[in-house]
């Protein structure tokens, strides 16, 4: 068995990761040159959402979780501009790197881990043409919708019952009480519906993403 890699000042442990595309992304310092759309889709198509702790045949995957987000987002505040749309979609962009940890797992991990999410999230924005700190408005907004996301997962999906849920998440109030029915798909189709999402929100505000 070979002996275990120094770690000493003069050779650091490894901290980038090498995508499909031929990038290198660093984690700690994440350079918006080393994002690209197609590794940010692959990785959250094969990223479970609920430590894959949910029903039917494929795994419920952060890249279908973004897509309900910033459909929820639009069902709530119809007028939200393209470009907020795509923060939304963008929002667990990080994930394609550092994975999903569930939420009790990040409140044990704290500052440090978010810290590092939030220098992937700068990279993403900055690659795709989004201000760092989007509004506090549109942020807010994302935000509910993220919510309301977690409570259809939790109820279809990963087997919460309505008045466990209610326990943890806000029920969504959406307009025109729209139907929304949750089912995962395969990897393959979870990252071609997350790309072709990308590229019209991207067309749709103006924004040269490739």
């Amino acid at each position: 068995m070979p002996a275990p890699a120094s770690t000493s000042p003069a050779n650091p442990p490894r901290a980038w990761q090498r995508m499909l595309s031929g990038r290198r992304l660093d984690l700690l310092d994440p350079s918006p040159l080393d994002v690209e759309i197609e590794d940010i889709a692959h990785g959250l198509s094969r990223v479970a959402r609920w430590n894959g702790q949910t029903s039917g045949s494929n795994s419920f995957s952060v890249a279908e979780h973004s897509l309900l987000v910033e459909r929820l987002l639009v069902l709530a505040a119809p007028k939200t501009p393209p470009r907020w749309q795509l923060a939304a979609l963008l929002h667990d962009a990080p994930e394609y790197v550092i994975g999903d940890l569930i939420s009790p797992f990040k409140a044990m991990v704290g500052g440090d881990y978010k810290a590092l999410e939030n220098r992937l999230l700068a990279a993403v924005h900055t690659r795709f043409g989004l201000p760092v700190d989007i509004p506090q408005t549109a942020a807010k907004a994302i935000k509910r919708a993220d919510q309301a996301a977690a409570w259809f997962e939790a109820t279809q999906l990963a087997g919460f019952s309505i008045p466990e849920a209610k326990q943890h998440f806000s029920p969504p109030a959406l307009k025109g009480s729209p139907e929304i029915t949750l089912s995962p798909l395969a990897p393959e189709e979870a990252k071609t519906a997350f790309i072709e999402r990308f590229t019209a929100l991207s067309a749709a505000a103006g924004l040269d993403a490739r």
